[in-house]
């Protein structure tokens, strides 16, 4: 990929001020959200400790709304490529949706935060986005587990997770989340199922981002421009973050019934129709 470099508007960096690993007590909102959208698929993550804090420190830089934060130019490099991807993202989406979209942020964090709008956070969760203050919640940890534990290098694999969770902002935005939790009321029995259709509509709308960055004369239009192998990258990532895949990881079975992602074989197909058609009216998983 290549990408600009720009003002970290797109950024909340709580990097300095992440908490500790006591218990917090977290609303219905938040345990739902960890529960459907979080990337640990198939595990109570919830009962889970922290992990994947950030790399060894080596200088300080005061952030606002934070305290000092130790860093590295490395992952100060990755806030700028998470700023531009964030960007390329939103502006994609407010042109397609015009006045319905509302930009929003990423917050940064380390290990655990106290304070999201969906009660605690911690870096086991992985990437979430929260529909209390529409804010996407990230440990930049994050995407080194994604190369070292599930083998999907690359950095439009990490923009292929962001751009995920985003289409879970665009779902809310848009009422279908709230429609399916109504639907998940009704039928409890089908909350898993239910999930499963949420989180691979998201996976339909990072290919329809996708589809937006590799038009002709992108370069002049946004600040992601894609290279060769990028969305081979990108297949990687969604067929590696399959429910079979990690299910037999962690446990050597598979438990359909315990899906709330989709499989690997799923998370491909649903990307790359978003990625093949540029049109989010291709991604009613519902139907």
């Amino acid at each position: 990929m290549r990408w600009t470099t720009g003002d970290r508007g797109n950024i909340e960096d709580l990097r300095g001020r992440s908490g500790g690993m006591r218990a917090v007590p977290m609303g219905i909102g938040g345990v739902v959200v960890l529960l459907l959208l979080s990337w640990a698929t198939g595990v109570d993550f919830l009962s889970l400790a922290g992990g994947g804090g950030g790399p060894a420190p080596s200088s300080s830089v005061g952030t606002s709304g934070s305290g000092p934060v130790a860093t590295t130019p490395a992952e100060e490099k990755l806030v700028d490529f998470v700023d531009a991807v964030v960007d390329d993202v939103q502006n994609t989406w407010q042109g397609i949706l015009g006045a319905r979209y509302q930009a929003t942020r990423v917050r940064l964090f380390r290990d655990a935060l106290d304070n999201s709008g969906c009660g605690f956070a911690q870096a086991a969760s992985g990437p979430f986005y929260c529909p209390g203050d529409h804010m996407v919640y990230l440990d930049l940890g994050f995407f080194d587990e994604l190369q070292r534990r599930f083998q999907a290098a690359g950095d439009f694999a990490q923009a292929y997770v962001l751009a995920h969770e985003f289409g879970h902002h665009v779902q809310s935005l848009t009422g279908i989340d709230t429609r399916m939790r109504e639907m998940a009321s009704r039928n409890p029995s089908q909350v898993n199922a239910l999930s499963v259709k949420l989180e691979l509509q998201a996976d339909c709308f990072a290919g329809v981002w996708g589809h937006a960055t590799n038009q002709p004369g992108r370069a002049s239009q946004g600040r992601v421009e894609l290279e060769s192998g990028d969305i081979e990258e990108g297949l990687r990532a969604a067929a590696a973050i399959g429910d079979d895949r990690i299910q037999r990881m962690q446990t050597g079975r598979v438990f359909p019934d315990k899906f709330t992602h989709g499989s690997s074989e799923q998370r491909v197909t649903w990307f790359r129709r978003g990625f093949e058609r540029g049109d989010p009216e291709a991604c009613d998983t519902f139907q």
